[in-house]
């Protein structure tokens, strides 16, 4: 492909200094950032004649005009280079899309401090403890503080609606501060215990425990002296489980495979002396690009994102080494102002971590390509029962879910030749049709999917409808309907279910010719169907349950005239919960502030109407 690019005449006009290049399309869109030390050198390399990288080709054949921004060192470069890749996200870069903010452990501010999982703004007054790699270690974590501090984990309108201790003060995981069968300065004690335990300082814990376990000994309490001394040997036993070694301090333990276009980061978290977790990671990947930009682009845009929550060690253990490990080192230290390091030649606790580490991303990767493989021959054995003359590289699925006719709602899931393709599956709120009329449902979503579609639109190879020749009917009517001037239709095919309903006894119905066939129960082309099919009916059930729950919920209470959102957050913290307000009497309703005997009538009306 020519874009009428002319790269002796750019590269007449481009310095030696250090900078940023973007090239772009045809369209105007960035398609690869770079950076170089020297732009005048590293431009020239891409226009060679004997290009031997099957990517660069590919890049260069699609470059249309190339933009330089010169930089003062190759340090600011990398930095801006990193800027530019988040701004544009251009296709042949290694990407990594690490964009969900990470969970913290929150001690509240409260009378009665809860600990509670926390992901997000940090707008809630108290203090953070984190962030963990994943939600995971957040509940683990706060499943092992139940076992040893006993402070509330319930939040404040369960906690204010108690009259009696909870199941958790029975399962003495709870002091139930809710009910007054703890002190304020016991409470108190043990939030401060419990704090400096999340910042790990399990020994100066444990020594406070003793003396106290000592001088409750010496008063004669023996009972709260056993009470210490079952925290205290509960607290060494988790010491010994998450003891990684002496003096290991913070830092991250990456380990690196990279095989058939799939690189896994497998990261191990060690603060304060302890595993926090460990998590994978799988940046995008351009073909055939080499192991040393997958190295630089993953530790550049991981350690550089400012808009993630995280705390970044001073000491990063990776299993491979690469030529600008020193220069990247430089401009996270001089972008984060504090010491950075990247190690690669690791000997004692740091090489058995490293080796866990790099089994950890060998398996991961090895375990995706299995799958990637598995969904490939599934997908070539549906074209041949097809008899299909293309490949086929998108199939969609639609399904309708409604309770009685409640709340319906349609979905559209997406699989391509990976498998499922999550980013751009849809679901469809059905509006305006009689309650339980499937055809109707059915026929909405399909017109709104393919409203405007046009030749350049994601049109899929297959559209599955789960469901009977009448749905598929009403879609093959809609599908005719929309691409009656577009050269290419998608392949509509029903999927019934037998008899029994059980899975292998599905009946296939292609849409335009109504013909019927089944398949073998174990055959891989089936499983591919059922697949797409299960994965439809989760989706749809899943955002109908959503909408009816929240259907239920807001109607109840806010569809009463005079009942806005103050109004509501009252009579639920006053009398605690819904259920609590809907048995409620008049007279009850009525001691609610804000609520008047006029307004109490109206709402127990409202509810038991």
């Amino acid at each position: 492909m020519s874009t009428g690019f002319n790269a002796q005449s750019f590269l007449r006009t481009v310095t030696s200094s250090a900078g940023v290049y973007r090239m772009y399309d045809v369209k105007g869109d960035v398609i690869y950032v770079g950076k170089a030390k020297d732009l005048k050198k590293r431009l020239s390399s891409y226009f060679r004649k004997n290009l031997g990288n099957v990517k660069t080709q590919a890049l260069v054949s699609h470059i249309h005009h190339i933009d330089v921004t010169l930089t003062h060192s190759e340090t600011d470069a990398l930095l801006l280079e990193n800027d530019y890749i988040k701004q544009y996200m251009p296709k042949y870069n290694v990407l990594l899309r690490d964009d969900k903010s990470y969970p913290y452990i929150l001690l509240s501010q409260h009378e009665h401090p809860r600990l509670a999982y926390h992901r997000g703004p940090q707008r809630e007054k108290g203090h953070y403890f984190g962030p963990y790699p994943n939600g995971g270690a957040v509940r683990e974590s706060l499943h092992l503080m139940q076992k040893l501090f006993p402070i509330r984990q319930c939040d404040d309108l369960y906690y204010k609606s108690r009259t009696r201790p909870c199941l958790q003060y029975q399962l003495s995981r709870c002091s139930a501060p809710c009910v007054g069968k703890v002190s304020n300065t016991e409470y108190d004690e043990q939030v401060k215990l419990a704090s400096l335990f999340l910042k790990g300082k399990d020994k100066q814990v444990i020594s406070e425990l003793v003396a106290k376990m000592e001088e409750a000994a010496e008063q004669q309490a023996y009972e709260q002296a056993a009470r210490f001394r079952d925290q205290i040997m509960a607290l060494r036993r988790v010491a010994e489980q998450q003891e990684v070694s002496g003096n290991t301090g913070d830092m991250d333990v990456i380990g690196v495979h990279y095989a058939s276009g799939i690189a896994c980061f497998h990261l191990l978290f060690i603060r304060e002396g302890k595993i926090f977790g460990s998590r994978s990671y799988y940046p995008t990947v351009p073909a055939q690009t080499d192991i040393e930009e997958v190295l630089r682009s993953f530790l550049l845009q991981f350690y550089l994102n400012a808009d993630i929550q995280r705390t970044i060690p001073k000491e990063v253990v990776i299993s491979h080494h690469f030529e600008e490990l020193h220069e990247l080192e430089a401009a996270v230290s001089e972008a984060l102002n504090k010491k950075f390091s990247i190690k690669t030649n690791v000997r004692a606790d740091r090489a058995s971590f490293l080796r866990l580490a790099i089994t950890n991303a060998t398996n991961a990767v090895m375990t995706r390509l299995s799958h990637k493989n598995t969904v490939e021959q599934r997908f070539v054995l549906l074209e041949e029962i097809l008899e299909l003359n293309t490949r086929i590289q998108r199939m969609e699925c639609f399904d309708i879910s409604h309770t009685m006719g409640e709340s319906t709602v349609a979905s559209c899931v997406v699989f391509n030749r990976e498998g499922p393709h999550k980013a751009e599956y849809r679901r469809y709120n059905i509006e305006g049709i009689t309650p339980g009329d499937d055809y109707a449902a059915m026929k909405q979503a399909i017109s709104r999917r393919f409203d405007k579609i046009d030749a350049s639109g994601k049109i899929p190879d297959i559209l599955f409808i789960d469901g009977g020749l009448g749905q598929l009917r009403i879609a093959q009517q809609i599908v005719d309907e929309k691409f009656v001037n577009l050269d290419k239709a998608p392949q509509l095919i029903g999927v019934a279910k037998g008899e029994s309903r059980k899975p292998g006894l599905e009946t296939l119905i292609f849409g335009d010719t109504e013909t019927s066939f089944s398949l073998e129960d174990d055959s891989p082309a089936l499983h591919l169907i059922q697949h797409i099919r299960d994965e439809s009916h989760r989706f749809a059930i899943t955002g109908h349950r959503n909408r009816r729950q929240k259907t239920r919920n807001t109607s109840t209470l806010e569809s009463i005239p005079g009942i806005g959102p103050k109004r509501r957050k009252a009579l639920l913290q006053h009398l605690g919960g819904l259920q609590e307000v809907k048995g409620a009497s008049v007279a009850e309703l009525a001691k609610v502030p804000g609520i008047s005997i006029e307004m109490a009538q109206t709402i127990h009306d409202a509810l038991r109407g």
